[in-house]
């Protein structure tokens, strides 16, 4: 399964200076989630997509349709196929992205395994494909959150964006497609367009599991009652506002610009702040993935 974070993950080429050692704490919080993570997509493929025969994209897929040609359990074909990856992720990424990795597949093959007798819980194609695609997202998600990978195919479109003029993401959606497309060859047409709507689904809930229901966004705003609209968003709103120093491209005026951070369910609240005291300000609104530092804790406000 191929999600937007990790081929910014892998296609990071800044290093640390100094590798510094994990806690015992933090070590065990990673295990944790990675083996939940590993085993939400255990149970997303064996208890609702295998025996539906709805395939993901990626390396899971092959694995999924291998196995059902070869007759194999698919938790050979899992950890089989990604092994090559693990040593070029090594290479790439580094020694604990590779052990977090090896670790997480490790029990998704294992996982997958102990299931494989236990009987599906729905043998419609459509309820299969939409749960079996929320839960696999879901754990696909825990694992990349947590530093590891559960498919090598990112790491193929990482090579192919070094050698071709094609992006990563350009390369990562023909890979997905071309194996979504086989399993109207494996199985029946019908049964590619489920696993489209399976792998849909999954790629939306692996967006949400990494980005948390509580989503961040930045917002700049340019205004000439700045200081009106600051004071504002930090006692109404709570949060606390940094002044830039800008310089308007056409005029050349000197100029102020508010930049905040704020939740999702904030965002309107502030439109209306911003609206309210300047209708004319110019506002533009970003999503950010991850928040740490500074004075980001809200405010009490009455």
């Amino acid at each position: 399964m191929i999600n937007q974070e990790q081929v910014k993950l892998l296609s990071s080429s800044t290093l640390p200076l100094q590798h510094k050692k994990m806690t015992k704490v933090a070590l065990l919080k990673r295990a944790v989630f990675l083996f939940i993570g590993a085993a939400l997509v255990s149970v997303g493929l064996e208890i609702f997509l295998v025996p539906n025969h709805i395939i993901d994209g990626g390396i899971v897929g092959i694995s999924i349709m291998t196995s059902y040609l070869s007759g194999l359990p698919v938790g050979i074909f899992l950890f089989l196929l990604n092994l090559p990856f693990l040593y070029i992720g090594y290479k790439m990424i580094g020694k604990t992205f590779a052990l977090s990795t090896l670790y997480a597949i490790t029990i998704m093959s294992v996982g997958t395994a102990l299931l494989h007798p236990v009987p599906p819980l729905t043998i419609d194609p459509l309820l299969a494909g939409v749960f079996g695609g929320i839960i696999l997202g879901v754990g696909v998600g825990l694992v990349i959150r947590f530093g590891g990978s559960l498919d090598g195919t990112e790491i193929i479109a990482i090579l192919f964006n070094k050698r071709t003029p094609f992006s990563v993401g350009e390369v990562v959606m023909f890979f997905n497609l071309f194996i979504l497309a086989s399993a109207g060859f494996v199985y029946s047409w019908d049964r590619a367009m489920y696993s489209l709507i399976a792998y849909y689904i999954a790629f939306k809930m692996i967006d949400l599991t990494i980005e948390g229901l509580d989503e961040s966004k930045s917002v700049w705003i340019i205004s000439e009652r700045f200081q009106d609209i600051g004071d504002a968003l930090l006692n109404r709103l709570g949060r606390g506002v940094t002044y830039l120093k800008g310089e308007g491209g056409f005029t050349g005026d000197d100029k102020k610009v508010i930049f905040v951070v704020i939740t999702r369910l904030e965002e309107a609240k502030l439109k209306s702040i911003v609206d309210e005291l300047d209708s004319n300000a110019f506002m533009a609104v970003g999503n950010i993935h991850d928040v740490k530092g500074g004075r980001f804790k809200k405010k009490d406000i009455h």
